[in-house]
């Protein structure tokens, strides 16, 4: 789930160099209960450091993606999107209408994947699930 990785811990554990404006992108990550974007991170990050540029925030992301910390969403919306790389596998469902992007767990899909997998002469060992939809009308 979003929110509950402590991305500067993450990036101590590996070593990487924390610069003061890498620390608050990081804070800005920990923090996000959404898989926000570039620009989104820039909005967020320079409301507490007004010296944060675009430009960083491009090259702190690369940094965290190509160190594994994490992952990069492409929710067919044009945008690149992040989440820190999760403990525990997760699926996603993005409503097309807003953006919003719903994460989830289902034993039966996890099951079914393997069994595909393994029908087909494979070991399954990863996988990524996007579901996309709008929501029923009558519905929330």
């Amino acid at each position: 789930m979003p929110g509950s990785i402590d991305i500067e811990a993450l990036c101590q554990a590996k070593g990487l160099r924390i610069t003061e404006q890498r620390r608050v992108i990081a804070r800005v990550l920990s923090e996000a209960q959404d898989h926000p974007d570039v620009e989104e991170l820039h909005r967020r990050a320079s409301a507490v450091d007004r010296r944060i540029s675009i430009a960083t925030v491009y090259r702190t992301v690369r940094l965290f993606e190509d160190a594994g910390i994490l992952e990069r969403h492409d929710f067919r919306d044009g945008r690149a999107r992040y989440e820190p790389t999760p403990d525990e596998h997760h699926d996603h469902l993005i409503d097309i209408e807003t953006g919003e992007v719903i994460e989830f767990t289902d034993p039966q899909i996890e099951a079914l994947q393997a069994e595909i997998a393994e029908r087909l002469g494979y070991s399954l060992v990863d996988h990524r699930l996007e579901l996309y939809g709008t929501r029923r009308k009558g519905q929330g």
